[in-house]
């Protein structure tokens, strides 16, 4: 199949047609040709749009696909559905399935189940058997079959001993443990952020603490094993300061930021809307003005969609039931850029990029002649109202139905396959 990207701004530092307009012709998955004008070939699918820039293909470092096990929620297909809609070709997908990611069957499952897709899905290996968080997994199997890194995602590993262990583990084979930060015997029964809005919404609170005595307590045994360790959804100023202190001292330390901790704060959640439930909570204004300079100024390596679906019945309850999480590979793009209008187009594009390629261990998808395409077509400006329509998951829980977004993935080539965003 031949595809060809028309009059589209090229976004991609390390290419010699960095900022340029130019047309990109695809023969066989491959990029053919990059020049100003190319003429379509008979029968070659053509991509085209009003301001059309394209870079290297976007990747997600966290996201929960349900599967196997809570299919009804979501499966591998309709995750990389949401994926594709989001402009995402490469996607980390977390352990927290049933059972868990945590035996090299288990990652051969999903890589078997998604090697052809337009999506990449690369799966998380469990530190912990059965995510129990008492003794390691079949970690060095897992890598040996396709795992691309750690973690026990949305249960963070809360014993000492068992996170030295995972990070002197992958020492073995250069890998990275992602940890999501927070201490639970501190936070496990608040609902929000601890702050003046839960005590006037009458919730418990989530205190920043447990959040930072967590990065503390890892950043120290990453110093002393000299491994490397990626902090996923950090939410408070001192996470920032913390985490920009050990770069600085020469620790392996990476961390991602959430689109919606960018955007939302702890005041949305007077609304009581079971939506804006997440863990980590939305924080205060402060906390999420660090978070947006550690975007600007380098701190925050890459985003993390943090894509966690969940069916109505787990959101449509009282606001101490539900469950934590929403959808967001879909919105992800439009809400950077709603967040942060001030940082530029290729600022964004290298923490989804470039960055979290090099944090992982994978290379660079070059724009060039000869190289394997692997790209998003994006529109930087257009503003659209976010509707069901543009949600690929299974779920629905988003707090963005109805709103206007700035920013749309437009297209992508990935696997000699071509997913449009219509």
């Amino acid at each position: 199949m031949q595809i060809l990207i028309k009059s589209a701004k090229i976004i991609a530092p390390l290419s010699p047609f960095h900022g340029q307009t130019q047309d990109i012709l695809i023969d066989n998955g491959a990029i053919a040709n990059i020049a100003a004008d190319i003429s379509a070939p008979a029968g070659a699918r053509v991509v085209s749009g009003n301001n059309l820039h394209v870079s290297s293909g976007w990747m997600d470092v966290f996201a929960q696909f349900c599967d196997p096990g809570q299919e009804y929620k979501e499966d591998l297909t309709s995750g990389a559905n949401a994926a594709a809609k989001g402009g995402f070709t490469t996607v980390m997908i977390v352990p927290n399935t049933q059972p868990a990611l945590h035996t090299k069957t288990q990652i051969e499952y999903v890589l078997s189940k998604t090697r052809y897709g337009a999506v990449s899905v690369l799966p998380i290996g469990a530190i912990s058997k059965n995510l129990e968080g008492a003794s390691l997994a079949e970690m060095y199997e897992m890598r040996q079959t396709g795992a691309i890194a750690f973690s026990d995602g949305l249960k963070p590993i809360q014993s000492s001993g068992i996170m030295l262990k995972a990070l002197q583990y992958v020492k073995a084979f250069n890998g990275t443990i992602i940890q999501l930060p927070d201490d639970t015997s501190i936070s496990g029964h608040g609902l929000m952020n601890e702050g003046i809005f839960s005590t006037q919404l009458g919730m418990p609170g989530k205190p920043a603490i447990a959040e930072e005595i967590m990065i503390r307590r890892d950043l120290e045994l990453a110093k002393y094993t000299d491994s490397a360790i990626h902090f996923t959804a950090i939410t408070t100023r001192q996470s920032v300061e913390l985490i920009a202190a050990a770069k600085k001292e020469g620790i392996r330390v990476t961390c991602s930021v959430t689109p919606y901790h960018l955007l939302f704060t702890d005041a949305d959640m007077a609304s009581y809307n079971s939506f804006l439930k997440v863990n980590p909570p939305l924080r205060g204004e402060d906390d999420v003005a660090a978070l947006k300079e550690a975007v600007r100024n380098g701190t925050a390596d890459c985003f993390a969609t943090h894509h966690q679906p969940q069916d109505w019945d787990a959101k449509q309850v009282e606001f101490e039931y539900a469950k934590h999480g929403m959808i967001g590979l879909e919105s992800c793009f439009g809400a950077l850029r709603n967040a942060l209008p001030a940082v530029s187009v290729e600022r964004l594009t290298e923490m989804l990029t470039t960055a979290p390629r090099a944090i992982f261990g994978l290379p660079e998808a070059k724009i060039e002649k000869g190289a394997v395409a692997d790209l998003t077509c994006f529109e930087p400006d257009e503003k659209y109202i976010f509707t069901a329509q543009h949600i690929g998951s299974k779920s629905r829980n988003t707090p963005f139905l109805g709103t206007e977004l700035t920013g749309k993935a437009k297209a992508i080539v990935h696997n000699k396959l071509l997913f449009e965003n219509h």
